[in-house]
C-alpha cells in the first residue's frame, strides 16, 4: 500500500478531503485492519439492501453496527490506533467508501 510520507499528522488541519485521504490511508496501513473494514462495509451495504427490500429499518442499525464494529476491531486490535472517525467524522466516512472502492479496484492491496 502506498501511504504518502507527506500524510498530515493532524487531521483537523486538513482543509479538504484530498488533504485528509493520505492521513486516512496512513491510519489503515495494517492489512488486517483494511480487510476488517472491507468486511464491515460489505455487510453494511448488505444490511442497507435488506432494509430496502424488507422495509425494515432494523437492518440499518445492524448495518451501522457491522460497519463500525468491524472497523473498530481493526483499529483497536490490529492497527493499535483510534479510528479516524473520532477525529474527522465526515471525511472518515467518505474515506471508508473511497478505500472500499480502492480495495475493489486493486489500487490498495487487499
Amino acid at each position: 500500500m502506498n501511504t504518502s510520507t507527506l500524510a498530515p499528522t493532524d487531521p483537523k488541519a486538513c482543509k479538504s478531503f484530498a488533504e485528509f485521504y493520505p492521513f486516512y490511508l496512513a491510519e489503515h496501513s495494517n492489512r488486517t485492519c483494511r480487510r476488517l473494514h472491507f468486511i464491515g462495509s460489505t455487510l453494511a451495504l448488505s444490511c442497507l439492501a435488506l432494509s430496502i427490500a424488507t422495509a425494515q429499518p432494523y437492518w440499518l442499525l445492524v448495518g451501522l453496527l457491522c460497519g463500525y464494529g468491524f472497523a473498530w476491531v481493526g483499529h483497536f486490535g490490529f492497527e493499535k490506533n483510534k479510528p479516524a472517525s473520532f477525529k474527522r467524522p465526515l471525511y472518515s466516512f467518505m474515506g471508508d467508501w473511497v478505500m472500499y472502492k480502492d480495495l475493489w479496484t486493486g489500487k490498495i492491496a487487499f
